[in-house]
């Protein structure tokens, strides 16, 4: 692969190569003492300095282990043993003792710090009209089974008990331009404060003036578009399904397009406060517009600044954050987590966004390097390039250059509008369902021997 050999070109190198010999996992402990306002984190180096796991091994080891292919404790405790001058005991119990001891807070804080780096570092080509782009969105995670998780992130209501496993909600948001995650907010699936809209009200300092946030057809909420909009924010979301639009009334546009006036709410949410409420204005200049086979919202009401046909290309983009989760769940292993205790579960997904970020650092500055987008740079490919680049550590100018060209050649196929049905061709194994706490099923296994195949 060739590419440009300009002066602009080659000054735009120069630049990025002055980054690229910090983009391994050597420069954690620079990024932990950046993220020093991370409570406990001082303390935590002083107290820890000479045991066998320090905080910042123990955090490079975290992260080393959840993009391993084998995430198991063993093969972290492997790894590191064999990079060791003095290599030690191989057995986990140290470093499962020094995950425990890791401050939760510091990671999270490391997290988000890389995340607000790698957003204000991307060049404004990379924007919308010079503007940031923030999506948000929920997922789903899994963990095991055990009676602390239980409690603190109950399993579905229609599973027996004993047959289930507990569930938590996570509700990021994602800087579009870079792909890195800015924050995140985790929490049980059921419960009284426990939806997407509760997890988002405590990270809405995120945002910041000139933003535009892109959601879906959840959160177009009177209250948080008024919020967003006292913050500057401007808001690109799909009309929520129980909100009638009568493209008749309000100030038209065009075809389907017109500026509508929200009417506050006569009554306030059980979660507002009182003062929240009258806080809000009593009417909301929202444009409504029909693009693609749906209806869009937006407070970007300029038909000139802002054209239907760029809307509607500015909301396809939401599903970038769906992609990312398919590459922290699916690729990195988060989907199924394997901390038994809430403490430990939390931190193990902060672990999972520090890394993410971290591959997504290094997708950036090659994509600066060779002059495209970080969207189309293949997420596998560049985990398993960033795999090779951590195990081999620092590495020369010219093997930098390599891992430049080689994350950047594969590109992610462009395929708009694609039509997928949501089924698997491949079967499952035809194993029994557990119909009973696991206990139980091992007692009459031991009185009546395991039941017949099905044939």
């Amino acid at each position: 692969m060739t590419y440009p050999t300009d002066p602009l070109h080659q000054c735009q190198q120069r630049r990025v190569s002055q980054r690229i010999r910090h983009s391994d996992l050597t420069e954690l402990r620079a990024q932990l003492h950046a993220a020093s306002a991370a409570s406990g984190l001082d303390e935590a180096l002083t107290t820890d300095r000479h045991r066998l796991f320090p905080p910042t091994a123990t955090l490079e080891t975290f992260v080393s282990q959840v993009l391993d292919a084998d995430g198991s404790c063993q093969q972290a405790v492997n790894r590191f043993m064999l990079h060791r001058a003095r290599p030690g005991s191989v057995r986990t119990g140290a470093y499962c003792r020094a995950r425990q001891r890791l401050p939760g807070a510091v990671v999270a804080d490391l997290a988000q710090y890389l995340g607000r780096t790698l957003s204000k570092e991307a060049p404004s080509r990379w924007t919308w009209q010079g503007r940031p782009i923030k999506l948000i969105d929920g997922t789903t995670v899994s963990m095991p089974d055990t009676p602390e998780n239980q409690q603190q992130f109950p399993q579905q209501a229609g599973q027996a008990p004993g047959l289930g496993f507990p569930v938590a909600r996570l509700v990021a948001i994602m800087d579009l331009s870079s792909g890195a995650i800015l924050n995140a907010a985790m929490g049980p699936v059921k419960g009284k404060g426990t939806g997407e809209h509760a997890l988002l009200r405590g990270m809405l300092d995120t945002f910041e003036s000139g933003d535009i946030v892109i959601a879906d057809r959840y959160f177009p909420s009177y209250a948080l578009i008024a919020e967003l909009a006292s913050r500057g924010v401007d808001v690109v979301m799909r009309q929520h399904f129980a909100r009638k639009t009568d493209f008749q009334a309000g100030t038209p546009l065009g075809k389907k397009d017109h500026i509508a006036t929200w009417q506050k709410p006569k009554a306030r949410h059980a979660w507002m406060s009182q003062e929240a409420f009258d806080a809000l204005p009593d009417s909301l200049p929202v444009r409504e517009l029909a693009v693609g086979g749906m209806v869009l919202v937006t407070t970007l009401c300029s038909a000139k600044q802002a054209p239907r046909q760029r809307l509607q290309a500015l909301y396809k983009d939401r599903w970038q954050i769906e992609l990312s989760f398919r590459d922290i769940k699916t690729t990195l292993g988060m989907e199924v987590l394997r901390c038994k205790t809430p403490a430990m579960v939390e931190k193990e997904v902060w672990v999972y966004l520090l890394a993410y970020n971290l591959v997504r650092r290094v997708m950036a500055i090659s994509s600066e390097w060779a002059d495209c987008l970080p969207h189309q740079v293949s997420f596998k490919h560049s985990v398993q390039v960033f795999r090779q680049i951590a195990s081999r550590s620092p590495l020369t100018a010219v093997e930098y250059q390599r891992v430049m060209e080689q994350m950047t050649t594969l590109r992610v196929g462009q395929r708009p509008d694609r039509l997928e049905p949501r089924a698997i061709k491949r079967r499952p194994r035809p194993h029994r369902l557990l119909q009973m706490p696991r206990h139980e099923a091992r007692e009459q296994i031991r009185q009546y021997g395991h039941p017949k195949k099905r044939k």
